[in-house]
């Protein structure tokens, strides 16, 4: 090595490219005028001269384009999730349903290349070569994949599934269905696999393609009308890191573009809310919609701030509100939910109360049969109640206190459930 940087070795003497004083070498450098310092015929790799373009310059990545990387991979990783979940259950049910009729004939390790036939005996020879490269070289560490079924792609696993339809219509109703589904989610697979972009419409399509294809095949639990929050693959696999906490909003505004009221409370068979004036509800969800929802056998109880209280006048002052004004607004509020329970024919199940105490939240707990949500959101010293952060919570239903096998007990909704509770003991009702 040179001072000048890196060369290719010299050769012997008497070569071409020998040293500068060997015979015909002319003095201070090499033959044929090559630079000193450098034999005939070796390549320079000594770096450019300071203030030349400087290597590596356009390999940067400034924040905009780490905050744009970041994104794919979360999208990214949330489609592969689903579409895991998607090729373990497809290879399951086809297991379950070809492996009895091929198996007894040709064996534990052949069942699969006969179900493919000649039609799939390319894709499937394939997958029997990558097994045994696999074993060679120990990539297989559970022995429960040592099969050639669990080698093939989501496509060939529709594959197997589309020739042999007359062996699974037994078990499933829509053919169409199944096979919509797996198109839409055939675009995401091509995407994850080459770590292109995945824009949020083809992530949502295939999330919703993935929830239907695992009701199809039976691999949901199924959501009653009640449930306005069905579990997504995600939460259930990260979901104990978040407690029972499904999604944060800046503001109320935004909670409501992704859950509108009536998905909100549409169904319920419990509604329990606290607030000052629970805006929420009551300008959000119309009275006669309200009435239905009670008769339909929905028990309700609306916990207001006391419009008399000394607390309105605080809240009011921190709010830089007009004397009487956020007061006028509650009274308000509480007569129209009097009016709705006046038009009940069983008035009992609907409980009207009002506290005297500092507010420090405002909830809305609403449970159906099998599944709770929660709306919880921090009064702010400065901030109106639209303007204030939203939790998104999940809760058990009325008819018991787990979820999709997770025990809430510690999460959120208990705890808010307690303080609702709490307060409604010593709250007076509103005659």
């Amino acid at each position: 090595m040179s001072s000048g940087g890196l060369e290719l070795p010299p050769g012997d003497s008497g070569h071409e490219g020998g040293p500068a004083d060997a015979p015909g070498g002319a003095p201070g450098g090499a033959p044929g005028g090559v630079p000193t310092g450098m034999a005939a015929g070796a390549v320079s790799l000594a770096p450019p001269a300071a203030g030349s373009v400087r290597a590596g310059a356009e390999l940067d990545w400034g924040a905009d384009a780490w905050s744009e990387v970041r994104t794919r991979a979360q999208r990214a990783g949330r489609a592969y999730i689903w579409l895991n979940l998607i090729e373990q259950r497809l290879r399951s049910v086809v297991g379950a349903v070809l492996r009895p009729i091929y198996e007894p004939v040709h064996g534990e390790d052949d069942w699969v290349v006969a179900a493919a036939g000649p039609a799939g005996q390319e894709w499937v020879q394939r997958a029997v070569a990558v097994r045994e490269v696999s074993r060679r070289k120990g990539y297989l560490l559970d022995p429960a994949d040592d099969n050639v079924l669990s080698f093939l792609t989501l496509p060939q696993l529709r594959e197997l599934m589309v020739q042999h339809w007359p062996c699974f219509e037994p078990y499933f109703d829509d053919r169409r269905e199944i096979e919509l589904a797996l198109d839409e989610l055939e675009v995401t697979r091509n995407v994850v696999s080459r770590n292109r972009a995945l824009s949020r419409p083809v992530l949502e399509q295939a999330e919703r393609a993935s929830a239907r294809l695992l009701e199809a095949l039976g691999g949901g639990a199924g959501s009653p009308p009640a449930d306005r929050l069905p579990i997504d693959a995600v939460e259930d696999l990260v979901g104990d890191r978040y407690a029972d906490v499904v999604s944060v909003h800046p503001d109320r505004v935004r909670l409501q573009r992704q859950l509108p009221a009536e998905d909100l409370f549409g169904g319920a068979r419990r509604l329990d809310a606290i607030g000052i004036g629970l805006n929420l509800l009551v300008q959000n969800f119309s009275g006669r919609r309200l009435v239905r929802l009670t008769e339909a056998g929905c028990r309700v109880r609306l916990l207001f701030l006391n419009p008399a209280s000394s607390a309105v006048k605080r809240r009011e002052r921190e709010l830089g509100l007009r004397k009487g004004e956020l007061s006028r607004s509650v009274e308000m509020n509480i007569l129209h939910v009097r009016r709705v329970r006046a038009g009940l024919r069983d008035p009992s199940r609907f409980e009207i109360h009002v506290f005297d105490e500092t507010p420090r939240f405002t909830a809305y707990l609403v449970e159906g049969e099998s599944s709770g949500i929660a709306v919880v959101q921090s009064y702010l010293r400065r901030a109106r109640g639209m303007e204030a952060p939203v939790l998104v919570l999940r809760g058990g239903g009325a008819a018991g206190g787990r979820t999709a096998g997770r025990d809430v007990d510690h999460g959120l909704f208990p705890t808010y459930r307690e303080e609702f509770e709490s307060i409604w003991e010593d709250s007076r009702p509103v005659s």
